[in-house]
């Protein structure tokens, strides 16, 4: 039986057994055919011990349970019972043995067939998959349906998703978590046909292989940094000042709502400048946007400054209106949801430019952020826009993406338990201190728990963005971040055209999108600290852990650019702001190669837009597909969207009748509007349709999937407490990695130039003409950099350059 020791607290529930019956050595798989691969499937040929063959007892927690070989069976002489009669935590599951003999052989890439008869008096009964792993062995793989309450014999059917890379068995059977009992008779499992062949391509051969930018020709009227997808299907553009001190100045404060099915816009009047403030859709679709910018630097005084005040983004009635205040100011904050639909907030700067250490909460239930003393605190300091991922169980992972300078102390990487107040150090991040402007994103399913970081830099010391990629599945009991492989290069922009990049040179302001058809498109970028654009897009497949090179974004997307998916299953990129203040208001548009694979399907009715967790939804399609998910809309600044999830659905497939069915884990898959893509055999997707997820149906947010199966719960890393309560963590002025001793406020000379820029006047100069700065008068007294010898009060003047 398997067996796993749990944590204490709150956390216990969401635990189950990721202990695993070793010492098995399996034979080579063989291929599988249509035949039933289930042996003993009606339990009707006895095994040595108390189990028919080819059958085995599982579970772990505190419940009482019987495992009972019945005579009221659906066909036979034989069904299996397991019933829970108490239950504290846990589960228990009769499941095919794990062993050569008797665990069925699967191919990777197929996908099977799952069918069972069952009478259940419990409505917390599921189909639980575990697979083989020719590394790792055996590991928990998903759970595909819950069962509804029979009292009578019905059966259920569920497809399984492609079976994973490395994986040549699989073992599964019915795991009862609540008290009653479920009887099951009569297993099938047959693989699913080969799907047709690939359609005609209906672009050029180019475009086949690497898909297609398209620049739109209308420009992006505002100065935006932050994209929202709304659940219309509608982009939130928020600029706020737009990084203009002009227009802060000014009071002229902005957003623009993009509706992608007309190609226009519409300036929305905004209240504040929400310039670098944080963002992320509700349980309800709207958007709660919290700080911002409350003032630019000042030369020899405080740096930047951020404000208390927070908003909400009504997609219906296109307004902002105010909610209380939060706690602190935050300038760059996360941003993310839980399960049970709060917000949780951490960094940014305060409104005397130091680092916030104050954890904010904004209630779901109470529609408002938390006083301070009702919510827990460890006073960390967590940097500016720390990329911080929900993971299954609840608690956060700290990706170690962050923007602007050098990480946080340890090891770069952590997880932060919010229940019990604890900080763990997490290992294995490459470079942790040039990882600034990285991308981190929760792989394609969400289920797997998989952490792909990728690229980076450091405004601060201004070195060659890097080519790096980390990986760590979140699954391990112990979870350490492996290298990836590195990030294709492109072209670069170094002041004398593009150039094909070389040696480790990698990128910054990475955007990382996830794709329906389980892909993550990987764009934009630039080689320092607001220059040198790099032009190079990829798509990574979590499966084989390979990057393949397609089409690069024609226009630059450096600092303040951001891309995202949208509901027709294209990608939409936007901005750029070099150091020399300027913006790009183009906009562009990818259509990926699945687009151009002929007719994509249809979802022609969803049943039912409302949801709930641990339902079976059914929907309807004009072909056949292969796979289903939801899709969380983005909401994406600064190469950050830790809300971003890709949530594998399970089907059913009757004819064009697909039943999908959903996780009973609200923190897989926090509350609100998801677009669901319907994914045929050849990876094209249909158009996304919006549903809305919300309210466990027979689970409690607190207690949701307590057959989820435990993870990350052997940490060996330095764990901190709570430490001692302070104010703020200081923060230099410099943190953007731009010196305000030249030029107005907007425009950024670098306050280390990039490496191979001679430490001289000339050099330096030369440097900022290559990349446009224009005219740069001197700001006070100091020149800092050298680029005033004459003191005339203009930067870089040609006497300036005779002098030196």
């Amino acid at each position: 039986m398997r067996s796993r020791r749990t944590r204490s607290g709150r956390r216990s529930a969401l635990l189950a057994v990721m202990g695993l019956t070793g010492g098995l050595l399996l034979t080579s798989p063989q291929s599988a055919s249509a035949a039933n691969l289930i042996k003993n499937p009606g339990f009707e040929t006895a095994g040595s011990g108390d189990m028919p063959y080819c059958w085995e007892k599982s579970g772990w927690g505190d419940n009482d349970f019987t495992f009972e070989t019945t005579n009221d069976a659906h066909s036979g002489s034989k069904a299996m019972k397991v019933s829970l009669t108490r239950r504290v935590d846990g589960d228990r599951k009769a499941l095919i043995t794990e062993s050569a003999d008797c665990a069925p052989v699967v191919t990777a890439g197929k996908q099977y067939d799952l069918g069972l008869w069952y009478k259940t008096t419990t409505p917390d009964a599921n189909i639980t998959l575990f697979r083989h792993d020719t590394t790792a062995g055996w590991q928990y793989w998903t759970d595909l349906k819950t069962l509804e309450l029979r009292s009578s014999w019905g059966q259920a059917t569920v497809r399984t998703p492609e079976v994973p890379a490395g994986t040549d068995r699989i073992t599964w059977g019915v795991s009862v978590y609540g008290t009653g009992s479920a009887t099951t008779d009569d297993y099938t499992m047959e693989q699913v046909a080969d799907p047709v062949p690939d359609p005609v391509c209906t672009g050029t051969a180019e475009q086949c292989a690497n898909g297609r930018w398209d620049v739109l020709p209308t420009r992006n009227p505002v100065r935006s940094m932050h994209s929202v997808v709304l659940n219309n299907g509608k982009v939130l553009l928020i600029a706020g000042s737009g990084n203009s001190e002009e227009q802060f100045n000014a009071g002229t404060f902005t957003s623009a709502v993009y509706n992608p099915a007309t190609g226009s816009y519409k300036v929305i009047p905004t209240p504040k400048d929400m310039f670098c403030a944080g963002h992320v859709q509700l349980q309800d679709g709207r958007v709660l946007v919290m700080s911002g910018n409350k003032a630019y630097p000042v030369v020899g005084g405080h740096g930047y400054e951020g404000f208390k005040d927070s908003y909400i983004f009504d997609p219906v009635t296109e307004t902002y209106s105010r909610t209380n205040d939060m706690n602190d100011g935050h300038w760059y904050p996360s941003a993310t949801v839980l399960g049970n639909g709060d917000v949780i907030s951490f960094g940014g700067l305060r409104e005397d430019s130091t680092g916030s250490v104050t954890a904010e909460l904004f209630s779901q239930a109470e529609q408002q952020w938390l006083p301070l003393w009702k919510v827990n605190q460890t006073w960390s300091y967590w940097g500016l826009y720390p990329s911080m991922i929900l993971m299954q169980d609840g608690r956060l992972f700290y990706s170690g993406s962050h923007v602007f300078g050098n990480n946080i102390p340890g090891t770069g990487s952590a997880i932060y338990d919010y229940g019990a107040n604890t900080v763990t150090q997490v290992p294995g991040l490459q470079n942790k201190d040039q990882r600034d402007q990285s991308a981190s994103v929760l792989l394609p399913p969400a289920q797997d728990q998989r952490v792909l970081t990728l690229g980076g830099g450091n405004i601060e010391s201004n070195p060659e963005a890097n080519r790096l990629t980390d990986v760590i599945d979140l699954k391990q009991p112990n979870p350490s971040y492996v290298a990836g492989p590195p990030i294709p290069q492109g072209t670069v922009d170094l002041g004398n055209g593009p150039q094909p990049e070389t040696g480790n040179q990698g990128k910054m302001y990475v955007s990382a999108v996830l794709l329906p058809d389980g892909k993550v498109l990987e764009t934009g970028g630039g080689l320092h600290n607001r220059a040198n654009p790099v032009h190079e897009a990829s798509l990574y497949d979590p499966d084989t852990g390979t990057f393949d090179p397609v089409a690069a974004d024609p226009e630059a997307r450096g600092y303040h650019s951001s891309a995202f998916l949208l509901p027709d299953g294209r990608v939409m990129a936007t901005g750029d702001n070099p150091g020399n203040g300027t913006w790009n208001h183009n906009v562009s548009i990818y259509t990926p190669p699945y687009l151009l694979k002929g007719t994509r399907p249809t979802i022609t009715s969803v049943i039912d837009t409302e949801w709930t967790y641990g339902d079976t939804q059914r929907i309807t399609v004009d072909r056949p597909v292969a796979k289903a998910e939801l899709i969380r809309p983005a909401a994406v600044t600064h190469s950050s969207d830790p809300n971003q999830r890709f949530v594998d659905l399970p089907l059913s497939v009757d004819g064009n009748n697909v039943d999908l069915n959903v996780t009973s884990n609200p923190n897989l898959a926090p509350p609100g509007w998801y677009m669901l893509f319907a994914v045929d055999a050849n990876g094209v997707p249909s158009i996304a349709k919006w549903v809305h997820l919300q309210g466990p149906q027979t689970l409690s947010a607190t207690d949701a999937s307590p057959h989820v199966h435990a993870f990350a719960d052997d940490l060996q890393g330095k764990v901190t407490g709570p430490g001692k309560k302070r104010t703020s963590q200081k923060v230099a002025p410099t943190v953007s990695g731009c010196d305000r001793h030249y030029g107005s406020i907007n425009v950024c000379v670098p306050t280390d130039f990039p490496k191979g820029v001679a430490k001289t006047t000339a050099a330096r100069c030369s440097w900022l003409k290559k990349n446009d700065y224009g005219r740069l008068e001197v700001n006070g007294k100091d020149d800092p950099l050298g680029l005033d010898p004459n003191r005339d009060g203009l930067a870089c003047g040609k006497a300036d350059l005779r002098r030196r």
